[in-house]
């Protein structure tokens, strides 16, 4: 990994066109005050870039991702529209060891689900209820600053359970809300050399990332992904005609099984 932690930041970055209220909270995009966000926080650790859907190549070119330690992603109306070709280069970075934090309504970005092999459906209400987040893991480092075991944010769209994801390898948050529902809102996993964060909150419509606490978890998500082994990866299968040692078999395999 470089010495910094590089990290892109990519974004939809649709209903601040499209909708004065989003427009209103986030006049330079939801990107801009996440990309402030994980600064505020890391400081020299990191160099933040954003980018974004309606770029060429979404903003994600092959050079792009090569200079990417960490890549957010947040995303929500149009995830139909990220090009296979990207979610296939992206996917391929995850495994070999980039990292990868998925925002709020992004448990639905195609990328996501491909790294789940899983629908990743919920359960949502937007009716600005109470959330409460329940650290339920607090010697984490996504947890590190804390100041209380758990944090609550006044407004905010619902996500319920059951949320179709495969069993996290570690649970960091779980919310309750005012409508009663719980749900699985801080979750880590591993595929390939690449760790995943998933974190809830950041519904468009609330000042969601302008809270202290989701920013401070937002930033420590990004310093636990980030790349953290040199051991090397290999994503294709590997013909190893030549053994490692002798083999007494004159077996010849057809090579017409294995086209």
């Amino acid at each position: 990994m470089a010495e910094k932690i590089r990290v892109t930041v990519w974004h939809e970055y649709r209903h601040e066109k499209k909708n004065k209220t989003v427009a209103e909270l986030y006049p330079d995009g939801m990107h801009a005050v996440m990309k402030a966000a994980i600064e505020e926080h890391l400081g020299s650790r990191v160099s933040v870039r954003t980018a974004t859907l309606d770029e060429p190549e979404h903003g994600l070119t092959e050079a792009v991702l090569a200079e990417t330690d960490v890549l957010t992603w947040w995303g929500h109306s149009a995830h139909g529209e990220v090009r296979d070709e990207i979610v296939d280069r992206v996917q391929r970075r995850v495994l070999e060891g980039m990292g990868l934090v998925v925002l709020h309504s992004g448990h639905y970005a195609k990328v996501f689900k491909r790294l789940m092999g899983t629908t990743c459906s919920l359960r949502w209400r937007e009716a600005a209820e109470r959330e409460r987040l329940w650290c339920v893991n607090p010697g984490h480092p996504i947890a590190d600053g804390l100041s209380d075991e758990y944090f609550e944010l006044d407004h905010t769209e619902m996500y319920g359970e059951l949320f179709d994801i495969p069993a996290p390898d570690e649970l960091v948050f779980i919310s309750w809300f005012e409508g009663g529902e719980v749900f699985r809102s801080g979750c880590c996993w591993t595929r390939g050399k690449g760790r995943i964060f998933y974190f809830r909150p950041g519904h468009e419509t609330f000042p969601i990332y302008y809270d202290a606490n989701v920013r401070r978890v937002l930033a420590n998500g990004v310093a636990y992904v980030a790349p953290h082994s040199s051991a090397p990866v290999r994503i294709k299968a590997i013909n190893a005609k030549d053994p490692l040692s002798p083999i007494q078999s004159t077996h010849e395999a057809d090579p017409s099984l294995h086209r």
